[in-house]
């Protein structure tokens, strides 16, 4: 009998890692192409029972895990003039770099969630959280993903990649600066210079805050890597 559990254990993930071939590319695509809709449909499947949710994508937390993870195997398949496997070596191991770079992340759509429900003057409570963070995760993973290969690109040796990297890295600010300003003034029913400034007030504030954790997470690796 529990011979049988594992089997159909094992038959769940088998086919769950398959339709991630299926479903990822197209949350990435719409996620992209039409951002707002994506965010939109995040709130709307949360009302859904919990076995309906997300049934022709994949879940936004879950999207930005992936997203994370093919973007650092892509950091360290590219040529780099940096060591890309020293932050793995110092954390330990490449799922712990996973887990810090989901940590870092994860404070955009967090605060940017956090940022819509005082603009509101709704109670933060984790019900009223999840559904505008849970939003906030499909812009957050394309952003990520597109900011992180910039970087990687304008590290390349030589100077190869930094026309491109530079490019790269403009064309995800922008795009993540107008998907956040349109979700702004529709959610809170205001116009664009005061979603702007809302926007650039939230993206600052996330931004120093994930250099903090960054550094944190940095300094206490190699504290216990020198420890060690």
């Amino acid at each position: 009998m529990d011979f049988m559990k594992l089997l159909k254990s094992l038959e769940e993930l088998l086919y769950e890692l398959v339709a991630w071939l299926v479903f990822y590319p197209l949350t990435m695509w719409r996620s992209v192409i039409t951002p707002l809709k994506m965010m939109r449909y995040a709130d709307i499947e949360l009302s859904d029972r919990l076995d309906d949710q997300y049934d022709d994508t994949l879940s936004p937390p879950l999207f930005v895990l992936i997203t994370l993870l093919l973007s650092q195997g892509l950091s360290n398949a590219l040529p780099s003039v940096y060591d890309t496997t020293q932050a793995a070596r110092e954390l330990g191991s490449g799922s712990n770099l996973l887990i810090a770079r989901g940590v870092i992340f994860g404070i955009y759509p967090l605060c940017m969630a956090v940022t819509l429900l005082r603009s509101k003057a709704s109670k933060i409570t984790r019900n009223s959280l999840r559904p505008p963070f849970f939003s906030q995760c499909y812009v957050a993973a394309p952003f990520a993903f597109f900011l992180v290969l910039g970087f990687d690109f304008i590290s390349m040796p030589e100077e190869h990649g930094v026309l491109v990297g530079s490019f790269t890295v403009a064309f995800a600010m922008i795009w993540y600066a107008q998907a956040q300003v349109r979700w702004f003034m529709h959610d809170l029913r205001i116009g664009v210079q005061r979603a702007t400034a809302i926007f650039l007030a939230a993206f600052l504030f996330a931004t120093l805050a994930a250099l903090l954790v960054a550094l944190v997470i940095t300094f206490d690796a190699r504290s216990i890597a020198t420890s060690v």
